[in-house]
């Protein structure tokens, strides 16, 4: 039997003859052995992009409320322990390791996958852990993901676009469908996307879930300054914008603002411990900002709306002389599309492998960008690894200039394993010694 959390995760990879299987029946086979209960309020977050940011804001608020959390989020950076916290910090190894454990003694032969073992893992620490509130972070879709053994008390969708449209249709509508899996009858159904697919409303009517949009039911306004968010019964004013950075966080800001609304009763929030949690969120990677000559930033900007949305953010970054790039991407997303969206903005191109078999090489990324790019100007390299890529972007680059990791998460936190790095321009990062 497997003893460390590493000797668990490399078997739980060796258990399944798929890295996805969409279904729920062998999830919910071992749930049931296991008698998984989780006996406080549950969130459950679905959506393309700004799953990560809603979850963060949520536990961020209630941790400032004085609740006891445990978030489940998906994938991680640098640590598999990322995905399982208790209370703002990482659970330790030690303790996913004996809830490996006991996912192993109920499994009864069934072919989990590593996510669908790393779930019931993370939901049977949470089970053991005394909490007032669980988060939990849909990996892909929603109807057939492993976190939807859980009923949800009120279901968040985020924003809806086009992603994984191999296994989960080639449209919104039928990528929103496989999403509002997550509502439950008579439940707070949060809907943050401004301009929700339809199959989204219709599923939620259909099953009498309590529909909350952004736009009908909640809004929220502001400048650069400051912002402010209305309910249906309670309002704020004057709020200092969140902590995570860029265009789209105000929106993840008022979904969860509207998750706490609709959830008042069971879990009371402060609107002291909203402004604490607005102004102290942190999440890695998501257009984050590290101080140094030249700057840089990280973003998870793994599809194409995200990587417009990452546009947008470095255009409102101001004036810089040149722009380099590090970017790598797992070879079944869309990234000739990302590139097109980026190609105005990037100078100077260092194009990485990353250390899993379904990553796109660095010269397939290369040679999409050299067929699409409309730059006579711009520039690219190859590199195998993320560090390597960002060594030599830094080694190039003047202090004036800006450095962009973004794409896999296998990208950003390939730089960010040693820590996040300071730069000095001229030379290589020192994270690579």
């Amino acid at each position: 039997m497997p003893q460390t959390l590493e000797q668990w995760l490399a078997h739980a990879e060796r258990l399944h003859p798929k890295a996805i299987d969409l279904t729920l029946d062998r999830v919910r086979a071992v749930a049931a052995r296991m008698a998984l209960r989780l006996s406080c309020p549950v969130f459950t977050v679905a959506g393309t992009n700004g799953k990560g940011s809603t979850c963060a804001l949520l536990e961020a608020m209630l941790t400032h409320a004085g609740y006891r959390v445990g978030t489940y989020t998906s994938p991680h950076l640098v640590h598999y322990e990322e995905r399982c916290r208790l209370r703002g910090e990482m659970a330790d190894a030690h303790t996913l390791a004996a809830a490996f454990a006991r996912v192993e003694a109920a499994r009864g032969g069934a072919p989990l996958t590593y996510f669908e073992f790393g779930t019931l893992a993370a939901l049977d620490v949470f089970a053991h852990a005394a909490l007032d509130a669980v988060i939990l972070e849909v990996g892909l879709g929603g109807r057939l993901d492993a976190v939807n053994v859980i009923d949800a008390d009120c279901a968040i969708i985020t924003s809806i676009a086009l992603d994984h449209t191999e296994l989960l249709g080639g449209t919104r509508e039928a990528i929103g469908r496989e999403k509002a899996g997550i509502l439950r009858p008579g439940k707070p159904a949060i809907v943050s996307d401004p301009a929700p697919p339809r199959s989204v409303i219709d599923h939620a009517q259909a099953i009498g879930a309590d529909l909350r949009l952004i736009g009908r039911d909640f809004h929220y306004e502001g400048d650069r300054q400051q912002w402010a968010w209305r309910g249906r019964e309670r309002r704020y004013a004057g709020l200092a914008h969140p902590a995570l950075r860029g265009a789209n966080q105000l929106a993840n800001a008022s979904g969860a603002l509207a998750a706490l609304e609709a959830l008042h009763a069971r879990l009371p929030v402060t609107a002291q411990a909203v402004r604490l949690g607005l102004a102290t969120v942190e999440l890695p990677g998501r257009f984050q900002i590290v101080p140094g000559q030249p700057a840089l930033v990280l973003d998870v900007a793994h599809n194409p709306h995200a990587a417009a949305a990452l546009a947008l953010n470095l255009d409102a970054m101001g004036f810089y002389p040149a722009t380099h790039a590090v970017f790598g991407a797992m070879g079944d997303k869309d990234y000739p599309a990302i590139l097109a969206r980026m190609d105005a903005l990037i100078d100077h191109w260092y194009f990485t492998g990353l250390p899993t078999p379904r990553a796109a090489s660095g010269a397939q990324l290369q040679a999409a960008w050299q067929a699409a790019t409309r730059r006579k100007d711009a520039d690219a390299q190859v590199f195998a690894s993320p560090l390597q890529a960002l060594a030599a972007a830094a080694a190039a680059a003047t202090p004036m200039d800006r450095i962009i990791v973004f794409g896999s998460f296998y990208t950003v936190g390939g730089v960010l394993a040693q820590g996040a790095p300071r730069l000095t321009a001229g030379r290589p990062s020192p994270a690579v010694h």
